[in-house]
């Protein structure tokens, strides 16, 4: 049986939390340490941004029509995260914007998470039956497996974004 969609995104949440904690409690000057975090929460990022993007959103507008307006704003709140995303995919982790650049996404995805948990999900799992959520979940899973973990990957804004940090 597939797992709820909530439940999945949750585990998502909890495991870009965990990422943010530990760039946070990096030294200054842990250049590489800072730079493999990056590239994991980028990755993570882009996989779970995709398959809300395409899989939860359309889903949830499509059966819950009166949270169209917060499907609309979460694609606004991806947007920027892929547009942050993007743009730190392509810098060192010794360029002067980097580590706030890192934090803005950061807090940004962090606000987003925010809001998704406290008060979105309650509104979709309140809408929703357990077998909605749980055939969701299903096809957020099958949605994971062809996901992009890149920007650099096609469909992505890292071409776009490439000449503006350059």
């Amino acid at each position: 049986m597939a797992s709820d969609a909530i439940v999945l995104l949750k585990d998502d949440h909890k495991q870009l939390r965990r990422l943010f904690r530990e760039f946070k409690s990096a030294a200054d000057r842990a250049g590489k340490t800072k730079a493999r975090l990056v590239k994991q929460i980028i990755s993570l990022l882009t996989v779970h941004t995709y398959i809300e993007n395409e899989v939860m959103y359309p889903e949830v507008r499509a059966r819950l029509p009166e949270l169209n307006d917060d499907v609309l704003e979460s694609y606004e709140e991806h947007h920027v995260a892929d547009v942050l995303s993007a743009e730190l995919s392509v810098m060192s982790a010794d360029a002067e914007r980097f580590d706030a650049k890192a934090k803005v996404l950061i807090e940004s995805v962090t606000h987003h998470i925010e809001e998704e948990e406290q008060d979105w999900f309650p509104k979709v799992r309140a809408g929703l039956g357990r077998k909605q959520l749980q055939e969701i979940g299903a096809k957020l899973e099958q949605a994971r497996q062809k996901a992009p973990t890149s920007p650099a990957q096609p469909g992505t804004l890292k071409n776009a974004i490439h000449a503006v940090v350059s």
